[in-house]
């Protein structure tokens, strides 16, 4: 009886699935169908825009941060010697690596950063 109920709800499944992909192919080629012509006045006019762009290179640029408060990690590393427990066993020395957060003021600076290169078109 389980197996039976299994093979029902794959069957159902299946079903719903071809039914979804069939609507959302027959839903996509009557949009197809109804879309314009390609060729309209605003195409058109976009083509001729071409001959203002111009390729900029990548380049470095900077900006200016003004002075802000921000939080900033603290690390601190703290070595654990070995010792003897009481009962004589040996336990190793390890580190214990600890990261806090401070609220630290920052002076205003020069923020560098990787432009890019892009087409740079102008529509004048």
């Amino acid at each position: 009886m389980a197996a039976s109920t299994r093979v029902r709800r794959l069957l159902a499944g299946a079903t719903a699935t071809g039914l979804l992909a069939g609507g959302a192919a027959l839903g996509l080629s009557g949009t197809a169908a109804a879309a314009p012509a390609h060729t309209t006045a605003a195409t058109a006019l976009a083509v001729h825009h071409h001959d203002q762009c111009e390729w900029v290179k990548g380049h470095w640029a900077k900006e200016w941060v003004k002075s802000h408060w921000e939080k900033q990690a603290q690390y601190t590393n703290t070595w654990h010697k070995g010792h003897y427990d009481q009962h004589g066993t040996w336990h190793k020395g390890y580190w214990d690596h600890d990261r806090t957060y401070k609220w630290v003021y920052v002076q205003g600076h020069w923020h560098h950063y990787w432009v890019k290169g892009h087409w740079d078109c102008r529509h004048m």
